[in-house]
């Protein structure tokens, strides 16, 4: 019979305590957590917020895209704003980069800030973004802030390792007149393949094999066009796709309206993948 070991009154709560804070700290290392900050499309169809996702990894914290309701989206879902490492925009529409400025307000005034803030996106992006910030606080953009901005401007086809997470640019069709980014990101031992704004390409079959997660625009149902993914156009090649996970964001008001009708997963405000 074995012997028991007698323990003080506290020592077997003491002991589920360690064991419960160790698998949650095993936990948070290996999980890759994505947050909806935002899922509507440029115009707020539906009282969508404007285009933005947080990943929390076990090497890095990084928003994909930074639409203007960014701080809301952040605070409304208690995050704390100060643990972003850097941010990756996906074009310069302004649905996609307008918040950036709102992070430099943040980090001068309301969570002061030190350490660089990264942000990286495609050829432009530290001239729009000095130039938007210059029109919202004229003052403030003459100004040297308190922490660096480290400004990285991505051709299509460039690949960066951010913190320990990897970064793959590819250029998507989507308006003629700017360079639009898809991503693709390992990060935490998982994948995650980013559409940005983009008409329907057959890259994302190919991009989307063995990702954890694909993040794809759906603007619209009805009506086609060469900028935009429509939900009919997908649907139909769901299928062909290699991701494990498909999610439609950046949903305008048609597939809003047919939401009764759409069968693949829709992103909502708010909500949480973890991967």
């Amino acid at each position: 019979m074995p012997l028991s070991v007698p323990r003080g009154p506290d020592q077997g709560r003491r002991g589920l305590d360690t064991t419960f804070t160790a698998v949650r700290a095993a936990r948070s290392r290996a999980l890759v957590r994505v947050t909806v900050l935002g899922s509507g499309d440029a115009f707020g169809s539906g009282g969508r917020l404007h285009s933005a996702y947080l990943v929390e990894s076990g090497g890095a914290t990084f928003l994909l895209d930074c639409g203007p309701t960014i701080l809301q989206s952040l605070k409304s879902a208690g995050h704390d704003t100060g643990r972003i490492d850097f941010v990756l925009v996906s074009h310069l529409h302004g649905d996609h980069f307008g918040g950036v400025p709102f992070l430099f307000m943040e980090y001068i005034y309301e969570r002061p800030r030190t350490r660089p803030l990264g942000v990286h996106g495609p050829p432009g992006t530290e001239r729009r973004v000095r130039a938007l910030f210059a029109a919202l606080y004229e003052k403030n953009a003459q100004m040297p802030t308190p922490f660096a901005v480290r400004f990285e401007e991505l051709e299509p086809g460039t690949t960066r390792d951010l913190g320990g997470v990897q970064v793959s640019a590819f250029r998507v069709p989507h308006t003629p007149e700017l360079v639009a980014l898809g991503y693709r990101i390992e990060a935490g031992g998982r994948s995650i393949l980013y559409s940005g704004d983009s008409a329907w390409t057959e890259e994302f079959i190919a991009r989307s094999r063995g990702a954890d997660l694909f993040i794809c625009e759906c603007s619209t149902y009805e009506t086609r066009l060469d900028i935009h993914v429509a939900y009919p156009e997908i649907a139909a090649r769901a299928r062909e796709l290699g991701c494990k996970r498909l999610l439609l964001s950046h949903l305008g008001a048609e597939p809003l309206r047919h939401l009764p009708d759409i069968t693949l997963e829709c992103a909502r405000d708010g909500m949480t993948v973890e991967l």
